[in-house]
């Protein structure tokens, strides 16, 4: 496991080590405090399954996990350290509860990180649990109040739909801490948060809601705006049809849609090299593969004006029966995953679930159906806030809070059009430019990044377990909040790695928000210092 790397280097992120001071006589009294602590937890309306001690060298059993949660990107997978692994439910109403773990590592750097989810939510990220835990933060994750990757346990319960929508990792979050405070002989300093996807949004939901619980927030591909972000995926199938609608796109087609993205784009930049640096200055002419009189409509290397229609449609903003501004467009760029992802010919899943059991409570509703008027009745609803997207986050500022926002310009799932979207409304809501936003709210995103990991640029940004890099916090975006809480140092860039298995390529600094980056040379585009800020 290449995170496993970073060992060494642990001690640049750690306050103390509370057990590492003890001497060699009690080198197992941590397994001793771990062996006794199932009978001091005192938490309410819990129910604690589990107290493990876990040393390192030794698998970290997924046994107990539901197959629906396959292993959340841990497997049986062998620790590099030494941990004490509680796993209990938490009763959060009479008709929901959550489970959660708590990892409580021996190299306890006296911090607490919650982990947040992915989807709709039903696993706990168990890499994250892993990447965090080995740097000494008392690390918690939920199943955000049901297990797999599914809508189908909202259908006719609130309380499920309440934990998933917020109250889950909240309740992860102030149990959590709570047995962090019962285990070590030493509290935690400081609180952090890391997550991607709905991680993102539930990253932001902290900042908005609960702005005591964090002192740091990495929210990567946020699932903001999430009532429209639904509305944008269920758009999708009824823009294409089917396979053999006149409207649909082959895997083939698609594939010329991104050649003539990547010539049209690729080298505003200034340099030719795969990826596309700022989207916004991508706006392409699709009627240029139009196909003419001398070729056949079922060609791959062209497309007839009905197809060429839906690229347009998907390529551009979604808006209202009223014509309000609902969602942006999808960034172009994101075609070769987004072709099997959303374009084809069959419903998005999370969209199908939402409207299924959530705004309509029929099981049996027609995703192929979907008009502008149903997204005119989810937004009515917005159940307990979930779209998240708040624009006064003064609280959070007001808390000392930092939050470090980054979103992959190839993100073939959530469209990162969706981040520039809610810093703008951030600035505006509150009135501040983004120079006074640099306080406390950074954004950064990050060109040849997919969805939560690499694209086909320089993705790797130390997110996770496996985009670790090394432990310097310009590589490294869990270790960049670190240092930008506890020494004040805020990060000006994050410098991303392009990897070919453990082979570095070559890495560029991603620029801050609304800066981007331009090509100067005079190297190659390889050359990170090539590369200006503008």
């Amino acid at each position: 496991m290449r995170v496993a790397l970073f060992l060494a280097g642990c001690a640049a992120a750690s306050a103390s080590n509370v057990y590492a001071v003890r001497g060699a006589n009690e080198k197992h009294s941590f397994q001793a405090d771990c062996d006794s602590f199932r009978h001091k937890i005192n938490v309410p309306d819990a129910v604690v399954h589990s107290v493990t001690y876990v040393p390192a060298g030794a698998n970290i059993s997924m046994a107990d996990n539901p197959s629906v949660c396959s292993s959340g990107g841990a497997g049986d997978t062998s620790s590099t350290f030494e941990f004490c692994r509680v796993s209990l439910n938490v009763t959060t109403s009479a008709k929901s509860q959550i489970f959660m773990e708590a990892w409580l590592p021996s190299n306890y750097s006296e911090r607490f990180l919650s982990t947040g989810n992915g989807g709709l939510g039903g696993c706990i990220q168990y890499s994250d649990m892993i990447y965090a835990a080995q740097y000494g933060f008392a690390t918690v994750g939920t199943n955000n109040g049901h297990f797999g990757d599914t809508g189908v346990y909202f259908y006719n319960n609130k309380d499920v739909l309440k934990d998933f929508a917020y109250r889950a990792l909240h309740t992860g979050v102030v149990v959590g801490k709570s047995i962090t405070k019962q285990f070590y002989a030493k509290d935690f300093k400081k609180s952090y948060y890391l997550g991607c996807s709905t991680g993102g949004r539930q990253g932001w939901k902290s900042v908005q809601d609960f702005p005591e619980d964090f002192d740091g927030v990495v929210a990567g591909a946020p699932a903001f705006n999430f009532i429209n972000l639904i509305n944008w995926g269920a758009r999708f199938f009824p823009t294409t049809g089917n396979s053999s609608a006149d409207t649909f796109l082959s895997t083939a087609q698609w594939g010329t849609v991104h050649s003539e993205i990547m010539r049209q784009c690729d080298d505003l930049d200034g340099a030719a090299d795969g990826v596309v640096e700022d989207p916004d200055l991508c706006q392409p002419v699709f009627e240029t593969l139009l196909c003419n009189s001398t070729e056949s409509d079922s060609s791959s290397s062209c497309l007839t004006a009905m197809q060429v229609n839906s690229v347009n449609t998907i390529f551009s903003p979604l808006y209202g029966n009223d014509g309000s501004f609902l969602y942006p467009r999808m960034q172009p760029g994101s075609e070769p995953l987004a072709a099997f992802i959303y374009y084809g010919g069959t419903p998005f899943a999370y969209a199908e679930d939402w409207y299924r059991y959530v705004v309509y409570s029929n099981p049996k509703w027609d995703p192929a159906a979907w008009t502008l008027n149903d997204a005119a009745a989810a937004n009515s609803q917005d159940p307990y806030e979930i779209s998240t997207f708040n624009g006064d986050i003064s609280a959070f500022r007001k808390s000392g809070g930092k939050v470090l926002h980054y979103h992959g310009l190839e993100d073939p799932i959530i469209t990162s059009e969706s981040s520039k979207v809610y810093y703008k409304h951030v600035a505006d809501t509150m009135n501040l430019s983004p120079s006074n936003l640099d306080e406390f709210y950074r954004f950064f995103p990050i060109s040849g990044m997919g969805h939560c990991s690499p694209g086909n640029g320089a993705g790797s940004i130390g997110q996770g377990q496996s985009t670790f890099v090394n432990n310097d916090p310009k590589d490294n975006v869990l270790l960049a909040m670190v240092q930008w809480v506890e020494k004040g140092i805020a990060p000006e860039f994050v410098r991303g790695t392009k990897l070919n298995g453990t082979t570095v390529e070559y890495r560029r600094m991603h620029c801050k928000y609304p800066k981007h980056n331009k090509y100067v040379g005079p190297g190659s585009y390889r050359d990170e210092d090539a590369w200006k800020c503008v």
